[in-house]
């Protein structure tokens, strides 16, 4: 079938053209809104600018397909090869692509509001500037969790979207909006955050091990048992973050706002918190073995029962600080 009989019998009221083998058919522009395209061969179609609104595209192969500006919002896309397709633009807010293959998709300024992206699979995906504001990919079960690893996600919108279990290790999320984001329990080893903005965010239970936050925003973020050893969190804020029980050994956090953060139990040793801001923190329980605690602000902290007997204090201010001992510095 070409694409003027597809047209022609699409405007006489067909709808339902699951199964065909259109391989290479250009439907450049089409107007194709609620089609049933479910288990149809479309690799490296033409559908750019197409209207493909509510469509069904249960199964269907578009590997390679070109969708630049398609607009597929609240399409049946579930379980939909995607792989190496040109999403540029495209809008699919509300989608379902929960099982979507996307591999090195090309989603560059794509708007993904509100879509279901459980279990789909964006590895090596472009998805710079996206906008994935309120989009699902949770892990429901360990089987069940989209996979984003070495995702390119720079400047990306992810805004309260729900990302709880998510492998985004190696994943470039510079400069990405993460505000309100729940990535509890994701893997971010070694995944690039500098300039992100993960304020109000909820990180319980991930692991951010040698991942690099230069300069991001952690103000009133949730970090309790989090893993953040040897990270680089060089100038971070995470003034009023909540962090208990979590590692940070050889965890670069020289320059960093600290203030009024919540930090009991946490493992520092071997950090370095060169000229760090910790004023109104709370370390209890610390663990500051060889810590460097260099012209360090610790005013008003609360270092009570704290291991800091061999950290480096040199030029640090303690005023007003509860000491290990219960003590308040004078």
């Amino acid at each position: 079938m070409d694409a003027n009989e597809l047209i022609q019998r699409y405007a006489k009221g067909e709808i339902n053209f699951s199964g065909l083998e259109l391989k290479g058919i250009n439907l450049f522009g089409a107007d194709l809104v609620s089609i049933n395209l479910t288990q149809t061969d479309l690799r490296s179609a033409n559908l750019i600018f197409a209207y493909l609104n509510r469509a069904q595209l249960h199964k269907a192969n578009l590997s390679s397909t070109k969708l630049s500006g398609a607009n597929l919002t609240q399409a049946d896309l579930r379980e939909i090869k995607l792989n190496d397709a040109d999403l540029h633009g495209a809008i699919l807010q509300g989608a379902d692509l929960r099982s979507a293959d996307l591999r090195l998709a090309n989603l560059l300024d794509a708007n993904l509001i509100d879509a279901d992206l459980r279990n789909a699979n964006l590895s090596g995906a472009n998805l710079t500037g996206v906008c994935l504001r309120g989009a699902n990919l949770r892990q429901e079960q360990k089987e069940y969790a989209a996979n984003l690893r070495s995702t390119r996600l720079f400047q990306a919108d992810l805004r309260g979207a729900n990302m709880a279990g998510v492998d985004l290790s190696g994943a470039d999320l510079r400069c990405a909006n993460l505000v309100e984001v729940n990535l509890r329990g994701a893997n971010l080893y070694g995944a690039n955050l500098s300039e992100a903005n993960l304020a109000d965010a909820f990180l319980s239970d991930a692991n951010l091990d040698r991942a690099i936050l230069r300069e991001a925003n952690l103000s009133n973020t949730k970090l309790e048992r989090v893993l953040m050893n040897e990270a680089d969190l060089t100038r971070a804020n995470l003034s009023h973050a909540i962090a208990p029980d979590s590692k940070l050994t050889k965890t670069n956090l020289s320059y960093a706002n600290l203030t009024k953060a919540r930090m009991n139990r946490v493992d520092f040793s071997r950090a370095n918190l060169l000229a760090e801001i910790l004023i109104d923190s709370s370390l209890i329980e610390g663990f500051l073995a060889r810590t460097n605690l260099t012209d360090a602000n610790l005013d008003n902290a609360n270092l009570f029962k704290a291991e800091i007997s061999s950290a480096n204090l040199t030029g640090a201010t303690l005023r007003g600080a509860t000491m290990p001992d219960g003590s308040i510095n004078s």
